[in-house]
């Protein structure tokens, strides 16, 4: 274990660099509230956007988790209330047994979504690619993002500074322990989110510029 200095000017230091690194650390979450919290809304008083972009959230023997299944029915009530008139699912499938966007497709479907108004991303690894795939592959400038409420933030933060202009919704969760869990991860997340950001690293995949979002919309009332 370390040992406090023993002379008073020793403690004094000792606490102002904890100090500052407490400081430090928190740097970055103050940044994600400082960018997204006047951009959190409800499914009723979020503004109406072509787009509605909803993260991946996990399966489970190849469903849609409770999480994830939350977010796809607030994507769902933003469709049927005429808030989006295009979802665009961004979810991991890197590998072939584990597919995240047709999964969150066809549960969209299931809620009443036209399978035609549901654009898929299959190499939204994270958070910042998913972003940057939607502004930079799919065309994406102004959205809508759907996510829980301890993630919504940093969706929005690292969204506004892909280029893509965004609102976000965040869903209602039970406080329990995946939820603390989910706000701990968030602050950790944080550190990366402010280097992504900052750097603009490109995605793990990013490929050749994909049409669905634009002939989606063309085809949508």
């Amino acid at each position: 274990m370390p040992r406090l200095p023993r002379t008073r000017r020793g403690q004094r230091r000792a606490v102002q660099a904890v100090m500052l690194g407490c400081a430090l650390a928190l740097t970055p979450a103050t940044w994600m509230y400082a960018v997204a919290d006047d951009r959190v809304r409800t499914v009723a008083d979020v503004p109406a956007r072509d787009v509605a972009v909803v993260f991946g959230a996990g399966l489970r023997s190849g469903q849609p988790s409770p999480y994830l299944a939350h977010r796809l029915d607030a994507a769902a009530e933003l469709y049927r209330a005429g808030k989006a008139r295009v979802v665009l699912v961004t979810g991991d499938n890197s590998r072939e047994e584990y597919d995240e966007p047709d999964a969150m497709r066809t549960y969209l479907v299931g809620q009443g979504v036209p399978d035609g108004r549901i654009v898929s991303d299959y190499a939204g690894f994270d958070t910042w690619d998913s972003c940057v795939r939607a502004k930079k592959i799919f065309g994406v400038e102004r959205a809508v993002l759907v996510t829980q409420g301890f993630h919504v933030r940093r969706a929005v933060a690292l969204c506004e500074a892909a280029g893509v202009e965004s609102y976000g919704v965040g869903v209602d969760e039970r406080h329990n322990l995946t939820w603390y869990y989910g706000g701990v991860r968030e602050v950790i997340a944080a550190g990366k989110a402010a280097a992504d950001a900052l750097t603009r690293p490109d995605p793990l995949f990013l490929g050749p510029t994909e049409t669905g979002v634009t002939e989606a919309l063309a085809d949508a009332p």
